[in-house]
């Protein structure tokens, strides 16, 4: 019961610091959680997905979509350096600054990348290395980093919640920096010779269901649409009285997911390599859940 009244509280204050985004029926929103992006090394759980991340994401800044991340979007206990990353993936940065420039990029942190709410680390955000000009161009200049947000419509009133969910582990929220820990100098190297994370949501089943649980149990208790990440296990349900979605991640062995909010409705999407009768590949777009419609 103890573990329950602590993630109930940090959820409820999470929730009443978030900031507010209003939306509407002609808005155009996509989420996406848990990227993981790294430094490009073969423990870099994302870079597998790179072909795959990056169409998507070219194809909803090209469509005029906001693009908000759920947390967890730079891997930041395997690897020290922010900067070492976007020099890595500096083609996504260079995209993702765009949507800056534009107002259309919200970031939430996560437990992965909760060193982003430290004014350190967003001096690192200001730019990025460009290789190809060898200068420093800009990225995110002057964003705000947020633990929650509340997306609100304008029309209805009804408000969805969003968060990274790492709230919902004692391990994961207050003791993170000795979860870091572990995860650097320990299981890292353990990773490398094939062994699980097991200090991880998205790879220890019973922490998953148990970090699960806790959020459901407190939208429910508050009467309140959740969606989070963290666990990597994308949920959508079509059911009115479900208030518990889950974006899912962008490490999954052959896709990634992500949650859009268009045309009234809440929509959960997988990404996937396929192939035509030539043999050549393509990047699809797949619906993998009946869509809810909102209030």
């Amino acid at each position: 019961m103890g573990s329950y009244r602590y993630s109930h509280k940090r959820l409820s204050a999470v929730f009443a610091s978030s900031k507010v985004l209003g939306f509407n029926d002609a808005s155009k929103i996509v989420l996406m959680s848990d990227c993981h992006r790294g430094d490009g090394s073969h423990t870099d759980t994302f870079a597998h997905n790179y072909t795959i991340y990056y169409s998507a994401l070219k194809h909803y800044y090209n469509s005029g979509y906001t693009y908000i991340e759920l947390g967890d979007c730079d891997e930041m206990w395997k690897n020290k350096s922010l900067p070492e990353i976007s020099r890595i993936y500096v083609g996504i940065f260079r995209l993702l600054a765009r949507f800056h420039t534009e107002d259309r990029l919200h970031i939430i942190f996560g437990n992965h990348d909760i060193e982003k709410r430290e004014p350190k680390s967003r001096e690192h955000l200001k730019s990025y290395y460009a290789s190809h000009i060898d200068s420093h161009e800009p990225l995110f200049e002057n964003i705000d980093i947020h633990e929650g947000m509340i997306l609100r419509n304008i029309g209805t009133g009804q408000e969805i919640f969003l968060v990274h969910g790492h709230q919902g582990s004692l391990l994961d929220d207050r003791l993170w920096k000795v979860t870091r820990f572990v995860v650097r100098h320990i299981t890292r190297r353990l990773e490398m010779v094939g062994f699980k994370d097991i200090t991880s949501a998205a790879k220890n089943n019973f922490k998953k269901h148990r970090v699960e649980r806790r959020i459901s149990n407190w939208a429910a208790k508050n009467n309140q649409l959740t969606i989070a990440g963290h666990t990597h296990r994308p949920t959508c349900s079509p059911d009115p009285a479900a208030l518990y979605y889950n974006a899912g991640s962008c490490v999954h062995p052959n896709c990634i997911t992500c949650i859009e909010i268009e045309n009234g409705k809440l929509s959960l999407y997988k990404w996937v390599v396929k192939s035509r009768e030539d043999g050549s590949l393509y990047v699809d777009k797949q619906l993998i859940a009946v869509p809810r419609r909102l209030l």
